[in-house]
C-alpha cells in the first residue's frame, strides 16, 4: 500500500461524519439543517463524486444566525481581553492538534495539494495566536492634550459582523478574518464558499470545544445570491469582511449601502513579477514559478503576469517553461503532488477557456495549455509567451496555474505594463539595483510589494490592495481598525471661557 493509499483511507475517516450527516449550519452552538431542509452537493475535484450534502440556507436561516450573534455580543464584547486571549490561544492549540485532519479534509474539498494544505492549517493556528496576543490591548488608544482639554481615545467592538470567505485555502483565510474579529470582541456569522464548506464547520466545532462561548461564532452555508445577500443586507450586521471576486465585492457594497455597512474587501489580482536582466535569475525563476504554480494558481497574490526584460526574455521564459513541464500534477493527497485538480468543473471550464483565447489572440502556449485526463478537474501548468498587455490573458484574472509572459525594454515600459490593469493587489520586483527598486516601488500601483522575494507573509504588516483589488487592510493593528469603532472622550484640564448666549 502506498502513502497515497494510506492518506485516502485517513481522509475518508476524517470525512465520515460529513458523508453520513451532511455539512450542517452551526448556530448558537448547535448543528442544524436549514429550515427548508434543502441541500446542495459539494463535489470532489478529484473525480466529480459527491462528498457530502450541504445545507442550502435561505434568508430565515441567516436571520437565525444573526439573532444568535446579536444575543452573544453583549457578553463577548465585555469579556476582558485577557480572557479572550486565553480562549483564542486554546483554539490555536486545538487547531494545531488537529492539523492533519483539517489538511486532509481541505485537500479533498478543494483539490489543493497536501504539501501546501498542511502548512495552511498551521497558518490558521498562527493567525489565532497572533490576534489572541493583541486582544488585551485592542481597546487601548491615545491621550492628547490641549491647554484646556485632555482627550482620550479608545476602541470598542463594532458589533455582530458577517464574514464571507472564498474557496481557495478556505480554512486559513477564514481564520485570517475570524480571529481578529473575535479578538476585538465582535461576534461572527460566517458564510463559507459553497464550493468548499467543510472546514468552516470543523473550525466552529474546534473553537467551541476549546471554550469559545456558543453563539459567538456561527456558520451558515448557502449560495451567495440567497444566504450571502441576506447577510450583507441584514440591519443587525454592522460590517462585512469579504474575500473573493471584484465583481462580487461591488455587488456586496451595493447590498450593504442601505444599512451603511462598513466593508472590507480582499478582491482579485493580476499581479506582475518584474524581472530585470541584473536580477539573480536562478532565484527569480524559482520565485516566479512558485507563486503561480503552487496552490494550483488559485491565490489572489499569484504572480500571474511575468514581465521580463527583452535582453533575457527568451532564455528566462524557456527556463520557466521547463519548470512547468516538470511539475507533478496528481491526487491532492499524494505527497509528491504540486498541482492538484482545480476546485470545481465550473471553474475548470473558466480556466480552460483561456487556452482558446490565447490562441485566438496570437499568444504561444510554451507549456501546458490542456486538460489532463478525463476524470476530475486536472489542468496542466501553463505558460503563455508572445503575449501583449492588451490580451485577455494579460488583463483578466484566470485564477489557475496559468502564467502570461510579456517582454519589456526598460524601467518606464515595465512600470507602464505593470500598472496597466484594473487590479493592484501585489507586485514582485527582481533587480540588484537598489536605486531602481526604490524608483519602481514608489510608482507601482499595488498594495503590497516584494523585492527579490516571493510572497512571505509577516502578520504584523498590512495586507490589502488598491484599485479593483480591494478596500481596507488586514494584519496587525489594521485589522482592529475595521472590527472596532474609535471613540474620543474629552475631559477639562482647566476652566475655560464658555460663550454666553442671550445675555
Amino acid at each position: 500500500m502506498t502513502v497515497l493509499d494510506d492518506n485516502i483511507i485517513k481522509a475518508r475517516e476524517y470525512m465520515a461524519t460529513f458523508r453520513e450527516g451532511g455539512v450542517l449550519n452551526h448556530i448558537a452552538g448547535e448543528s442544524v439543517p436549514c429550515l427548508t431542509g434543502e441541500t446542495m452537493d459539494t463535489l470532489s475535484p478529484v473525480d466529480g463524486s459527491v462528498l457530502a450534502q450541504v445545507a442550502k440556507s435561505g434568508a430565515k436561516d441567516v436571520d437565525h444566525a444573526v439573532a444568535a450573534a446579536k444575543a452573544a455580543f453583549p457578553a463577548w464584547s465585555t469579556t476582558p481581553g485577557t480572557e479572550r486571549r486565553k480562549i483564542l490561544i486554546r483554539v490555536a492549540e486545538a487547531i494545531e492538534a488537529r492539523a492533519e485532519e483539517i489538511a486532509f479534509i481541505e485537500c479533498m474539498d478543494t483539490g489543493q495539494a497536501l504539501r501546501f494544505m498542511s502548512k495552511a492549517a498551521l497558518r490558521g493556528a498562527a493567525n489565532f495566536r497572533f490576534f489572541a496576543d493583541q486582544a488585551p490591548a485592542a481597546e487601548d488608544g491615545r491621550v492628547m492634550r490641549s491647554p484646556t482639554q485632555m482627550n482620550t481615545t479608545s476602541r470598542r467592538p463594532i458589533g455582530p459582523v458577517g464574514i464571507i470567505t472564498p474557496w481557495n485555502t478556505p480554512f486559513m483565510l477564514s481564520t485570517w478574518k475570524i480571529a481578529p474579529a473575535l479578538a476585538a470582541g465582535c461576534t461572527v456569522v460566517h458564510k463559507p464558499a459553497e464550493f468548499s464548506p467543510m472546514t468552516a464547520k470543523k473550525l466552529v466545532e474546534i473553537a467551541e470545544e476549546a471554550g469559545l462561548p456558543k453563539g459567538v461564532l456561527n456558520v451558515v452555508n448557502g449560495l451567495g445570491e440567497t444566504a450571502g445577500k441576506r447577510l450583507t443586507e441584514h440591519p443587525d450586521i454592522r460590517a462585512i469582511a469579504f474575500v473573493g471576486e471584484s465583481r462580487t465585492g461591488s455587488m456586496i457594497m451595493r447590498q450593504g449601502a442601505d444599512t451603511l455597512k462598513r466593508v472590507h474587501f480582499e478582491l482579485g489580482g493580476k499581479n506582475p513579477v518584474i524581472v530585470f536582466d541584473d536580477a539573480d535569475l536562478d532565484r527569480a525563476v524559482d520565485a516566479a514559478t512558485f507563486m503561480i504554480y503552487s496552490l494550483n494558481g488559485e491565490r489572489c497574490t499569484s504572480s500571474s503576469r511575468l514581465l521580463v526584460q527583452d535582453t533575457i526574455h527568451d532564455d528566462f521564459t524557456a527556463r520557466v517553461a521547463e519548470v512547468a513541464k516538470r511539475i507533478k500534477v496528481g491526487h491532492p493527497l499524494d505527497p509528491e503532488t504540486v498541482v492538484g485538480p482545480l476546485i470545481h468543473p465550473v471553474h475548470e471550464r473558466k480556466v480552460l477557456s483561456y487556452f482558446d483565447k490565447a490562441r485566438q489572440e496570437g499568444a504561444t502556449i510554451a507549456a501546458g495549455g490542456e486538460k489532463i485526463g478525463e476524470a476530475g478537474c486536472f489542468v496542466a501548468p501553463t505558460l503563455f509567451t508572445g503575449a501583449t498587455n492588451d490580451m485577455a490573458i494579460a488583463q483578466e484574472e484566470i485564477f489557475g496555474p496559468v502564467l502570461t509572459a510579456i517582454r519589456f525594454r526598460d524601467e518606464d515600459e515595465a512600470l507602464a505594463l505593470a500598472n496597466d490593469v484594473d487590479y493592484g493587489l501585489a507586485a514582485y520586483l527582481w533587480t540588484q539595483d537598489l536605486d531602481r527598486a526604490i524608483r519602481m516601488t514608489d510608482r507601482l500601483e499595488a498594495g503590497m510589494m516584494w523585492v527579490n522575494s516571493e510572497n512571505i507573509r509577516h502578520l504584523p504588516t498590512p495586507f490589502g490592495g488598491v484599485k479593483a483589488s480591494g478596500i481596507g487592510r488586514d494584519g496587525g493593528d489594521w485589522s482592529f481598525d475595521f472590527y472596532m469603532e474609535t471613540v474620543n472622550v474629552s475631559f477639562p484640564r482647566a476652566h475655560h471661557k464658555i460663550p454666553k448666549l442671550g445675555g
